[in-house]
């Protein structure tokens, strides 16, 4: 069950800006990379079920985190059915992430007051994403809808929260693009934890580009005066 509330993840989200995303079968290997987001400064991380036994290893995750890293939330993306919703909840996972807007997925976060954001393309898919209690919604993918689409649909729906993931990197140009359009915050994957890096086990490198990141989108925000 989650220990973290909807609304202390959606605070989380407004508060730090970024979400990191990864996924990794080596369990000791996504620990340190845990632990070089957490000691970066990161609060949430979204683990993405990619791969086969992705279960087991968000479990070993969570567990972690929860002995060793106060206050970081773990929630799990890429889900695509409610069996693997049901099944991330019960082991703990705090926030859900869909590709595409699922009813199914979203009544029963739900009916736990877990937190789900799920992938709209359309303004339409934004309001019945909305209407069935979706807080923030990911716009994916983002790289193909670009901060553009972003300031459209905050013109006639100014209260809407975004999260953009894929097409979204660590330049300060591209982040810049982004929070200006009104984004609450991002979700960055391999932009931020690379291949070459995984590989390099560079756990530093990581843990100063997420604290170097995370301080760009405070500037930014405080620049255009982003409260969400």
């Amino acid at each position: 069950m989650a220990k973290y509330s909807r609304l202390e993840v959606i605070n989380t989200m407004i508060n730090t800006g970024l979400v990191p995303l990864f996924y990794h079968e080596d369990i000791n290997l996504s620990k340190q990379i845990l632990k070089a987001c957490y000691d970066g400064g990161a609060r949430l991380l979204e683990f993405t079920s990619r791969g086969d036994f992705a279960h087991q290893v968000f479990e070993e995750l969570n567990k972690y985190a929860l002995e060793h890293l106060p206050g970081m939330i773990l929630g799990v993306g890429s889900v695509t059915d409610v069996g693997s919703a049901s099944l991330y909840m019960q082991l703990g996972a705090n926030f859900i992430v869909t590709p595409v807007l699922r009813e199914d997925i979203a009544k029963i976060c739900n009916r736990r007051k877990v937190l789900w954001s799920p992938g709209c393309g359309s303004l339409t898919e934004i309001a019945n994403a909305e209407e069935l209690g979706c807080e923030i919604v990911k716009l994916f993918p983002g790289g193909i809808y670009g901060p553009n689409f972003v300031k459209a649909v905050k013109g006639p729906q100014p209260w809407t929260m975004i999260m953009p993931t894929g097409g979204v990197s660590t330049e300060r140009e591209n982040l810049e693009a982004w929070f200006k359009s009104g984004v609450t915050c991002v979700g960055i994957g391999s932009k931020l934890i690379s291949k070459e890096m995984i590989q390099s086990k560079d756990f530093n490198k990581l843990e100063k580009t997420v604290k170097s990141t995370i301080n760009l989108i405070k500037e930014l925000k405080t620049t255009y005066n982003l409260k969400t």
